[in-house]
């Protein structure tokens, strides 16, 4: 059941994940969740499946949920997701998120290099949880444990997922500005790295680096560059093809209001 359940969730995965229509994954994305919750209730420890339904879940509620409470929900049943993968993983981790910091930091010290897809669709769900509820003061609080798992991952297998969990440290350095403590210059780094190491396939690397950094420091070469960069690259690439439609659509965006901005 599990190695079966595993392969149908990898096709699932890959038939969104590689798809370049948007309209067509927004309204049927909704019936392969629908399969994937089904799929779980039959083989509740599969942590693979786990890991990627909370993926998927996080995923869809950011590119097309605006509801405010839907996208709470499935914020929240990503992190569920996410969690009982971990605890799958380790049995300490177990209701991590209602860990003290203290206590999550010695969890986190202790995981390893096979733990770091759980590990990363943790930091990935709760950081979509975050979102989903940015206006609760205690939600944006939990930042720092995103930091520390992504900066886990890092150490234990820095190229994972083509370098992804530099992207999410290098938007927590900069969401801040400067004066309220943002760390430009460090995000820059972050960024960097997230560019190289993912070789152009993930072209959001470059719309977060143009949106979050070069706005920041109001660099207009710089953030022009990389948006024609990624308006006028091939976004068919396996794994990422979904993404990189949305990245296109969100790089026109800021092309066209840049003048505005500055």
């Amino acid at each position: 059941m599990t190695s079966a359940t595993s392969d149908m969730m990898e096709n699932l995965s890959n038939t969104i994940l590689n798809n370049d229509d948007l309209p067509m994954v927004k309204a049927g994305a909704p019936a392969y969740l629908l399969m994937i919750d089904s799929l779980i209730s039959k083989d509740p420890k599969n942590k693979t499946l786990l890991s990627t339904a909370a993926i998927l879940y996080t995923a869809y509620a950011d590119l097309f949920v605006k509801d405010m409470d839907r996208s709470k929900k499935m914020a929240q049943k990503a992190l569920n997701y996410a969690n009982q993968a971990i605890c799958l993983e380790k049995k300490d981790a177990c209701g991590l998120k209602s860990k003290t910091f203290e206590e999550f930091e010695k969890i986190i010290s202790k995981m390893q290099k096979e733990n770091v897809p759980a590990l990363f669709a943790m930091g990935n769900a709760w950081s979509g949880w975050i979102m989903a509820n940015k206006n609760d003061f205690n939600a944006i609080a939990d930042m720092a444990h995103i930091e520390l798992i992504m900066q886990k991952v890092i150490e234990l297998d820095n190229a994972y997922k083509d370098g992804a969990a530099y992207l999410y440290l290098g938007t927590l350095a900069t969401l801040l500005p400067p004066g309220l403590g943002g760390k430009p210059e460090l995000g820059k780094q972050y960024f960097d790295k997230a560019v190289n190491l993912s070789k152009g396939k993930n072209l959001m690397a470059k719309v977060v680096f143009a949106k979050l950094y070069a706005r920041m420091i109001f660099d207009r070469k710089l953030h022009d560059q990389f948006l024609k960069e990624v308006i006028a690259a091939d976004p068919h690439v396996p794994g990422y093809t979904l993404v990189n439609t949305w990245a296109q659509i969100q790089a026109m965006e800021l092309i066209n209001s840049a003048d505005d901005y500055f």
